[in-house]
């Protein structure tokens, strides 16, 4: 899988677009200056490079080397620092308690690996961090505007909100949303936002 992104990214134009996601923005205000905030699978770097022009202390991960190569060239653009690694969520860890927030968009991974990519994002905060991300429920398959045309790699909002549970709800959203992500995602999209609380 990672070999798909790296040569989709590998473009000059950015596949997803340069502006951050909707939901992002909206939920931005909810970090303070200065935090530590980690972007899982963030692609080239949309979603980064908008909280660090926000001052905040981004590291965007993914698994495209060439995802990460766009997102320090949208960085310099923008006259800010990200921070980039390259992990594979699948098969690596990431740092334990060292994020005031992690953020994630699309994450497009297959169910068995799901729940354990929710986890690598909760265990990279500290506690009472903050976890958000907007993902694509599996009523996009109807909707032909982006996102994986497998069920699979789509999200259940049931299995999402049980792994929730003992944690603080902030935020949980299931319908549909309209949305311009580059050539890639765009037009109106069912999704399922969530913000919790460690």
């Amino acid at each position: 899988m990672g070999n798909i992104w790296n040569e989709r990214f590998h473009s000059e134009e950015y596949y997803y677009g340069e502006e951050p996601n909707v939901f992002i923005q909206q939920q931005a205000f909810r970090f303070e200056q200065g935090q530590k905030v980690i972007a899982f699978a963030e692609g080239e770097g949309r979603n980064a490079v908008f909280l660090a022009k926000r001052n905040l202390e981004v590291t965007a991960i993914d698994y495209a080397e060439s995802g990460l190569q766009k997102t320090k060239k949208l960085a310099r653009k923008h006259s800010v620092d990200v921070q980039t690694q390259k992990i594979d969520l699948l098969e690596e860890d990431v740092p334990s308690e060292e994020y005031d927030a992690a953020i994630m968009v699309y994450g497009h991974f297959h169910k068995n690996a799901q729940t354990m990519v929710l986890n690598k994002m909760k265990k990279a905060i500290k506690p009472k961090g903050i976890l958000m991300l907007e993902v694509f429920s599996e009523e996009q398959l109807t909707y032909g505007t982006g996102g994986p045309q497998e069920l699979d790699m789509l999200y259940d909002p049931k299995e999402i909100l049980a792994w929730c549970k003992g944690q603080e709800v902030i935020h949980f959203f299931y319908g549909e949303q309209e949305r311009v992500a580059g050539k890639a995602h765009t037009g109106l999209a069912h999704v399922i936002q969530l913000v919790v609380r460690k």
